[in-house]
């Protein structure tokens, strides 16, 4: 099966779709999710190894958000490589790749996770973790090409929710092993992890297929660069994604620095509030498929304004039980718009496609063409939120001992999304020209 090729792909076909492509997609749908979900972990590996980082390894709380940040910004800065990786290798064979490299930072950290190591090598290993960032990319544009359009909401939710919960799973491995074995022992963590990444790569390979119809469009990427909607979508994107992606990394260094929690209190409520989120993403995707994705986005960040008042005032209060049922909402929160603004990206380039006047599957390749070179974009903004809200956290801890000046900033930028989500996508204007109004709402 090496090298396995598909040379003729139509899954807007209802007939070719039900006979053969439904089958063939939801196949590698489940182990694109494998992969994914590994890289997920990899990505966030620091989030746990700070918590082992006990005063031996001389290293303080801006330092420990210096390194989960490092983690994110590379994660962010290789998706559009990623992107474009899977129609210049195929989707099966990028992802055989990019799962085998996740054994470098692996191996890298536990190799180096002991006190006297230098803290410049630890800034290194973090930085090389952020591959696993990458992955989620490569697994969106893959899975965006195997489905109709009608699908997508559902599958690009359930890809992506899958890959997502590979946040909590390695924040579950670092409780159990902190729980168990004490937190001197961080590479047993590693250690699990490495037949993992072999097995994602082996079975990648052997049930996984490449798509031939999938070719890199270098046109396709500078139309998507010049469309203001890519980066409309990457900013609403980087609320929503960036927003599950920072807490993610940041929130059991939070409990431990503005709360007092132990490493063990820390991972034992930190994995909650990144796994419903992760489930909940292909909710949003459904959510987004039935009542329009712009209508599901503009309650979601309204409802993650409230939630954040609410963390703010557990900060300033002192509430432990307050401050995480208000982070809990807002992971729930994140997940849900993360499923709902992956959903309008193909929607706006396909009702771009209709109002162009084509029709049938050559507006929904021209809507594939245009959204699969803007996922690696918005995909890799939305990740650098992430790295704004580690920096914000880092910076408002230096400066106040508390986090939250950062909350606040956060609740602004939500307020923002919203406006913009209305504003673009839902408000109704007067027909003021022959050309006919583009149905975003739907989208």
């Amino acid at each position: 099966m090496a090298g396995r090729w598909i040379d003729e792909w139509e899954p807007e076909d209802e007939t070719f779709w039900r006979r053969t492509g439904k089958r063939t997609a939801r196949r590698n749908l489940w182990f694109s999710v494998l992969s994914e979900h590994i890289g997920f972990s990899i990505w966030t590996l620091w989030s746990v190894m700070v918590l082992f980082m006990g005063p031996e390894y001389g290293v303080d709380p801006a330092g420990k958000f210096f390194l989960i940040s490092t983690a994110t910004l590379v994660g962010a800065l290789v998706r559009v490589p990623y992107t474009f990786a899977v129609a210049r290798f195929g989707g099966r064979n990028w992802t055989v790749f990019s799962a085998l490299t996740l054994l470098v930072p692996t191996l890298a950290a536990f190799v180096v996770m002991e006190p006297g190591t230098s803290y410049t090598t630890f800034v290194a290993v973090a930085a090389l973790t952020g591959i696993g960032g990458g992955n989620f990319a490569s697994s969106m544009a893959n899975i965006n090409a195997f489905f109709p359009l009608r699908e997508k909401g559902w599958a690009l939710g359930l890809n992506a929710g899958g890959g997502n919960i590979g946040v909590p799973v390695v924040q579950l491995a670092g409780l159990l092993v902190i729980g168990t074995a004490g937190a001197a022992h961080p590479r047993i963590v590693l250690g699990v992890y490495v037949p993992l990444i072999v097995v994602a790569a082996v079975c990648a390979a052997r049930y996984m297929d490449n798509l031939a119809p999938v070719r890199n469009d270098t046109g396709a990427a500078r139309l998507a660069v010049r469309d203001a909607h890519t980066w409309i979508m990457a900013v609403l994107y980087l609320g929503t994604f960036g927003s599950f992606i920072g807490y993610s990394f940041a929130f059991g260094l939070v409990l431990q620095t503005q709360f007092g929690r132990t490493p063990l209190q820390a991972a034992s409520l930190t994995f909650a509030g990144p796994l419903l989120g992760s489930l909940i993403r292909p909710v949003g995707g459904l959510l987004a498929d039935r009542y329009g994705g712009a209508r599901t986005t503009l309650g979601n960040f309204a409802a993650m304004a409230a939630a954040t008042g609410v963390v703010i005032q557990a900060s300033r209060t002192g509430s432990l039980a307050v401050f995480l049922a208000g982070f809990t909402a807002l992971f729930v929160l994140t997940g849900l718009g993360n499923g709902s603004t992956y959903k309008m990206i193909p929607g706006i380039f396909h009702a771009k496609a209709i109002a162009r006047g084509l029709r049938g599957e050559e507006a929904a390749a021209h809507g594939r063409r245009l959204s699969g070179a803007a996922m690696g974009i918005i995909g890799a903004v939305g990740a650098l939120g992430g790295l704004a809200i580690n920096l914000a956290l880092r910076q408002s801890f230096r400066s106040s001992g508390s986090g939250t000046a950062a909350f606040w900033s956060f609740l602004a930028f939500y307020a923002v999304c919203s406006v913009l989500t209305w504003a673009v996508y839902l408000r109704r204007t007067a027909a003021v020209s022959a050309r006919p109004r583009l149905g975003y709402a739907e989208v």
